[in-house]
This record gives C-alpha cells, sequence and structure tokens, in this order.
C-alpha cells in the first residue's frame, strides 16, 4: 500500500514522521509524495499556534477532496493537546498522540483488518521514559535530524506545548552514540541535534549528564559529519559548556537562542527565565568563543499587554543583538494557557502591523550578516542540486551560499569545499570554489 506523509512544525516532529516512514516501509508500505496516488496518509501535527490547527484541518480537507478513499492517520501535538476537538474530525480513520507515535504501524494493520476507528491518545505522565525511536535510515542525505530530548517543564504563560510533549526526558547516551555512527555510516555530512527543549537533556537521567555530554559523544562517533544544534533556550548555557564546545572541531558555531521578546516586561509576563541583559551577556560569550557564529532567533509580538513603549524596547534589544536571522511571529491566543485568560489582548490589526516592523529591522540586520562574510573564505557542504545555474549549500554558520557552475560539472551534493565569499544576492552569499 502507499503512504502519503505532510508534518507541520518543527524539527522534532520532521525526525519523527521520519521514524514513521521507516516503520512502514520496513513492514513493505511505499512512499508516495502525491495525495491522488496514496491508500494512506499520515498527517502529523504542530499546535504551537492558532495557525497551525488551522492548517491541518486545510489540509484534512484537501486529502479528502482529492482522494476520498484515503484511509487518514492523525497523529502529533494537536490531537494530544486537543483530544475533544480531534475526536470531531471524521475526516480521520486513525487518531493517536504525540506520546504514542511509534504505534501507528500497529493501529494502521489493526484498521486494515477490521475498518474502524480508531482513537489512541495517551496522557502524558511524569514517569514517562523517552519513546524509543532512532533514526536508521540508509538513504544518505546532506542532512539528518537526531532527536535526543522530549518534552518541556518550562510552562511558558504564552505556550500549550508543555501539555502537548509532557515532561522532559531524554535518549540514553549509548542510544545517542549508536544512532550517530549510524548515520555517519549511512553518508550523511551533518547531524542536527533536535529536542523540544534541548538544552534541559539528561535531567531526568539523575543529572549525571547534560546536552554538552551528548554532543561530544555524537562528534566523537561521526567525525565525518558536521553538528549543530537546534534551538535552546538562553539561560541554562553555563561558561564550561561554551569551553567545551569550542573544543569541538566538527560542532557548527550556530545558535539560535530562543528571545521572544526584547523588552524585560513582556518577559516576565511571559513567564521566560531570562532577563535581556543575560541574554546578551550569552550572545556576547557566545561570539567571543565562536567568532564567525551566527545567532539566530524567534520574536513574537503583539503579546498580551505589549505596550508601544514595550515593543520599540523590543525593536531597539534585537537591533543591538545584530541576529543574522529572525523568525517573527504575532502572538497567537492558545486555549489552556496562563496568558490566554489575561485582559489586554491586542487587535489583530496592531499585531500585524508590529510584525511589519520588526521584519523590515531584520532584514537589515540579516543583510548586514552577510555583507560581513564578504572576502572571508568558508567551508561549504553542498547540497541536492537545485538549478542547472549554481551549486548551493551552508556554511558552518549556516550562511546559505551559492556558486556559479558550469555545464561540464558533476554534483557538488554531500561534498564540502572552501569558498571564498565574493558578494551577496538575493538573500544569500555567493562565491567561488578556492582550489586547493
Amino acid at each position: 500500500m502507499n503512504v502519503f506523509y505532510y508534518t507541520f512544525g518543527c524539527k522534532v516532529n520532521q525526525y519523527e514522521t521520519e521514524n514513521i516512514k521507516q516503520a512502514l516501509e520496513s513492514k513493505l508500505f511505499s512512499t508516495v509524495t502525491e495525495i491522488i496516488d496514496a491508500d494512506i496518509a499520515v498527517i502529523n501535527t504542530c499546535t504551537v499556534t492558532s495557525y497551525s490547527d488551522l492548517k491541518c484541518r486545510k489540509m484534512l480537507h484537501k486529502i479528502k477532496n482529492t482522494n476520498p478513499d484515503c484511509i487518514v492517520v492523525l497523529t502529533g501535538c494537536f490531537p494530544q493537546a486537543f483530544s475533544d476537538e480531534a475526536e470531531l474530525m471524521m475526516e480521520c480513520d486513525i487518531i493517536t498522540g504525540a506520546s504514542n507515535k511509534s504505534l501507528i504501524p500497529d493501529f494502521i494493520d489493526e484498521y486494515l483488518v477490521h475498518r474502524q476507528r480508531i482513537i489512541s491518545i495517551q496522557p502524558h505522565t511524569k514517569n514517562e521514559k523517552f519513546e524509543t525511536m532512532s533514526n536508521t535510515n540508509i538513504k544518505a542525505k546532506t542532512r539528518a535530524y537526531m532527536k535526543i530530548q522530549d518534552g518541556c517543564d518550562q510552562y511558558c504563560s504564552y505556550c500549550i506545548i508543555p501539555y502537548a510533549r509532557g515532561h522532559i526526558r531524554s535518549k540514553p547516551i549509548d542510544m545517542i552514540e549508536a544512532e550517530a555512527e549510524n548515520l555517519a555510516n549511512s553518508g550523511h555530512r551533518e547531524i542536527v541535534v533536535v529536542g523540544i527543549n534541548l538544552w534541559c537533556y539528561g535531567k531526568d537521567l539523575n543529572g549525571s549528564i547534560g546536552l554538552v555530554d551528548a554532543v561530544e559523544a555524537i562528534c566523537r562517533k561521526a567525525k565525518n559529519c558536521r553538528v549543530r544544534l537546534g534551538s535552546i533556550e538562553p539561560e541554562m548555557v553555563t561558561d564550561e559548556d561554551i569551553e567545551r564546545l569550542a573544543k569541538l572541531d566538527n560542532f557548527c558555531p550556530q545558535f539560535h537562542l530562543s528571545l521572544q521578546s526584547g523588552c524585560d516586561k513582556t518577559l516576565k509576563a511571559m513567564n521566560r527565565k531570562y532577563s535581556c541583559a543575560e541574554y546578551e551577556d550569552l550572545c556576547n560569550r557566545l561570539r567571543s568563543a565562536f567568532p564567525d557564529c551566527s545567532i539566530t532567533t524567534d520574536i513574537m509580538v503583539g503579546f498580551v499587554g505589549e505596550t508601544d513603549e514595550d515593543f520599540k524596547e523590543s525593536m531597539e534589544f534585537v537591533k543591538k543583538i545584530g541576529f543574522s536571522r529572525v523568525h517573527i511571529f504575532p502572538y497567537s491566543i492558545r486555549k489552556g494557557t496562563v496568558a490566554a485568560k489575561r485582559s489586554g489582548h491586542l487587535p489583530k490589526h496592531i499585531k500585524q502591523q508590529r510584525a511589519s516592523q520588526m521584519d523590515i529591522l531584520c532584514k537589515e540586520l540579516s543583510n548586514k550578516f552577510l555583507q560581513s562574510m564578504v572576502g572571508k573564505t568558508q567551508e561549504v557542504l553542498f547540497e541536492k542540486e537545485k538549478s542547472t545555474d549554481f551549486h548551493q549549500g551552508y556554511t558552518r554558520n549556516y550562511t546559505l551560499v551559492k556558486v556559479p557552475r558550469t555545464s561540464d560539472e558533476i554534483s557538488l551534493r554531500r561534498k564540502i569545499f572552501n569558498v571564498l565569499i565574493t558578494g551577496v544576492e538575493n538573500d544569500c552569499c555567493v562565491g567561488k570554489i578556492i582550489e586547493e
């Protein structure tokens, strides 16, 4: 039978979809890329914003309109956090949450026998263990994700994720080492370490190990791979952590430090655990240890009670830090969170206006960062060819670089070359390969 997959949201979801795909392919299910060709559709959901839920509903309608006989599997954060709403989605034949995605092949087998709707959403518990997913994919891709942590105990006032993902839990270090070695031996050239609250890795393992221990193990077992981190929380990074990471030859100096707001008043209202001064200090320490590093972030605008002055303060702080890239999004009310119950919610047009203003600033900062790369030689890992006009790939600090190609050149995919950055065009760097 043919299976179509669609993933909403974060890199953790992408990793988990890949695991579901591998499990089904091992049972001789085939993967297809078009809905019309599918017997089964697996939809892995995100619920970080209400817009995420809307996109999920639109996808379900599209599947049923395109292929009415397709068996639909709904999984992920949305049904986990809002099970009552998910159960009302009659387009779905199998509904399961974020806590038991590994059982999807069994649910499909059961459905194919009995043809009866299956709803299985297990609540998260304090004693829940890390779901034993590992990437055993032997198909060599340029970049692979490795999920080593799940869950979050931060309870930011705007966020539903702790309810969707449960308490923190970590992948055992021996599984991490085996997975890293497998990915390297399969031909991958870069591993991205991901989790829901990545720097909490190890806290449920008697505090004996932490994230840097896991990164060191991955770098050691996958010596021919570059290793980079997914999103991290800024209040948890120590000087010792930075010093240890700086010693790893294959560690990539790109740090996605989730900021959310550059205003201390707003950060406190969000129940974030750091101040702007602490955040700035961390950025300075990282740039001292990794001179060519890039620092990227998420910025929320229009949070409950955010005044014009609060927003201006956030804008000034973003400008002061000088991020290389920023993901901007307007605050979205999430049912079940503390912030949703507060007064002072802003009208949609104010949030959109602030998002536009922040976007203009952040594009200027991004261009400034790209211009700072001109004249430097950077190691570039080239990816799948998307054009007959150029090769493209990413530097260690995750800057997109394009290199003109000629018709007689072979593919550079999964190869690493030193590239002299000669300019900036269309929001990316351009350059030429330096012959050794």
